[in-house]
């Protein structure tokens, strides 16, 4: 445990920071499996609303470096290509 006041205080910050951060990276990947249930179920209008939702929170969350930019656009890109794919096999079908 800390002695010293200001590594105190660093440990409140962080703990603050980490609960917050949790909120953004929870929420963006409980869109994700949502948005993959939906597909798995064939309900692709739902998907891609909940797929919105999806995004929405990895631009906040990569906006404020809770994940980098970098792995956000990743996670939305590989989303949107399975999405894509989703599509293309129930229109050939």
């Amino acid at each position: 445990m800390a002695n010293i006041k200001s590594a105190k205080k660093r440990i409140r910050q962080t703990r603050k920071r980490t609960a917050h951060n949790r909120m953004y990276t929870s929420a963006a990947r409980t869109y994700i499996k949502r948005t993959h249930k939906l597909m798995t179920e064939g309900k692709l209008d739902e998907a891609e609303e909940v797929a919105r939702q999806a995004f929405s929170t990895l631009d906040k969350a990569g906006r404020k470096h809770v994940v980098h930019p970098r792995n956000a656009a990743r996670r939305k890109g590989r989303l949107m290509a399975q999405l894509a794919a989703a599509r293309t096999a129930t229109a050939v079908d």
